[in-house]
This record gives structure tokens, sequence and C-alpha cells, in this order.
């Protein structure tokens, strides 16, 4: 009777223990993180604004009722999903090539791992400026190029409509990539090499060895990894603020710049509130997804 009774004492004791010493990291996520979402979903029901002396009233779904309406913010939701897609994608496909090329036995292989994280490790806006000198249409190293092998005069590729999107689209495949190379890399050596050497001694060449070996190993952490990079390729904001600001015509207002903006330098608080509820329901649906596919691959396991 005694122990039975102390059970359930013990287990609660565990609990309480285990909250103590979850809270130091509780407490940050829900003062910096949590609050200030609830709280932008309150303003976005409200008509806030900047530099108002009236006190700001409920409104309902008005704002989100204008939003509807508002085409500009639907073409930037579009460039949005373009962007994110056009990054995530290609930046996937070359970081899996980087991570089966840095896990070979090579030499000075730890210097070529080094190397390759560099772009992850600078501030966005340090790669931003870098590249803008890349692009500079006067005395960038890359129209520098182009006029040194004689294939033209070369252009101004952060302010064409036809070649910022794309060019600021290489500058996020090239930050990004070093990320997801590393995810990667990290799955491949978790493989055990005895697959590996069976498959080889069954005569599976070195295509077949990696869709029979390799992927289904990998294939866990590519959609965990694919999955995370295209919700930070689309709330993305730094970069495109530092390339383009938005430019030209808006060809690369991303969604969180044009809430950025509308906040900021026209002071509607509420409307880009409502704005930024309307990216985190869409992010929570991808989301979703993405866990109900993760569930379904973990019980078919």
């Amino acid at each position: 009777m005694t122990s039975a009774s102390t059970a359930p004492r013990s287990r609660k004791h565990l609990d309480h223990g285990a909250w103590f010493l979850v809270l130091p990291a509780l407490i940050p996520i829900l003062v910096l993180s949590v609050g200030p979402l609830l709280y932008g979903i309150a303003l976005a029901f409200t008509d806030s604004q900047a530099g108002r002396t009236e006190p700001t009233e409920w409104i309902g779904t008005l704002n989100f009722r204008d939003l509807i309406h508002d085409t500009l913010f639907w073409d930037s939701f579009g460039i949005g999903l373009l962007w994110a897609v056009g990054v995530t994608v290609p930046q996937f496909v070359l970081a899996l090539g980087l991570a089966l090329l840095l896990d070979q036995r090579l030499r000075l292989r730890w210097l070529a791992r080094a190397l390759a994280i560099i772009p992850w490790a600078m501030p966005e806006v340090v790669v931003g400026i870098m590249w803008r000198l890349v692009y500079n249409p006067d005395a960038g190293i890359l129209n520098e190029t182009i006029r040194d092998l004689g294939l033209g005069d070369g252009r101004d590729w952060l302010t064409g409509l036809g070649t910022a999107l794309p060019a600021v689209i290489i500058v996020g495949i090239w930050a990004g990539m070093p990320q997801t190379a590393v995810a990667l890399l990290a799955g491949l050596q978790n493989t055990p090499h005895e697959l590996h050497e069976a498959a080889a001694l069954d005569g599976a060449n070195a295509w077949r060895r990696f869709w029979t070996v390799t992927w289904p190993a990998l294939k866990p952490i590519a959609l965990a990894i694919s999955a995370l990079n295209f919700i930070w390729n689309f709330n993305a904001f730094a970069l495109v603020y530092v390339l383009t600001n938005g430019g030209p015509g808006g060809r690369t207002r991303l969604p969180m710049l044009f809430a950025y903006e509308e906040a900021f330098r026209y002071g509607q608080f509420g409307y880009a509130a409502a704005m930024g509820c309307v990216m985190v329901a869409v992010i929570s649906v991808l989301l979703a997804v993405y866990l109900v596919g993760r569930l379904k691959g973990e019980e078919e396991r």
C-alpha cells in the first residue's frame, strides 16, 4: 500500500520538476514569440495607425475585407511563392550534390567543409551588400566578366524588370545552400556504409545505390529541411530589402516587405497586422500538411 500510494506522488513530483526545468526556455518563447503574435492578431482587428491622436477602435474584419480586394498584396503574395519555390528547389538540388561531394574521402575535406558553410555564417545584410557589388552595372565583377568574354556590355541586373527577381533568387540560393548541405551531410554520415558495400557486391551501380540506399535514409531529413527552407524563404526580408528594396516596380516586393512598408512607411499598423495574419495562416497550413505527411510516413514505417 505504501509503495502504491507514493508512486503517484513521485510522478507528480517529477512532472513539477520537468516544468521547472523547461521554464527557462519556455518564458522567452512566450514573451518574445507567442506574446507578440497574439498582440499582432488582435491589432489586425483594429484601425491602429501611426500618429493617430484618437483612441484605437475595434473594427472587426474590415482590414481583412479590404485585403481581399488589394491586388498589390496578392501580387506580392504570388511573387513570394515564386521566390520561395525558385529558391528552395534549386537550393535543395545543389545542396544534395554538395553534400554527396563532401561525403567522399577527398584530400583536405575538412577545409572544403569549412569553406562551404561560409555563406551561411555571413549576416544577410552583408550578403546583400556583397552581391550588390557583384551586380553593380559599372564596376561589378559579373558585368566585367561579360565584357572581358565579349558577350556584351552587361546590364543593370537589380533594376531590370526581367532580371531583378532571377538575380535575387540566385543570391537566395547561394546564401541558404550551405545550411541544407550540412543537414544532408549529417544524414549521409549516419547511413551505414555496410549497406552501400552490400549493394555494390550485388552489382548495383552508383545511381542504383543512391536510390535504394542513400535516398531512403535521407528522405526524412530532406522533407524536414525542405519544409523549413520554404517557410524561411517565404518569410524572407533582409536580403531582398538590401538588394532591391522591393523594386523595380514591385517585381521583388515579397509579402513580408509589403507588410513592412504598410506599417513603417505608411503607418497602417492594423492593416499590416492583417497581412501578417494571412501569412501566418498560410504557413500554418503548410506546417500542418508537412506534419500530417510526416506522421503518415512514420506509421507506414
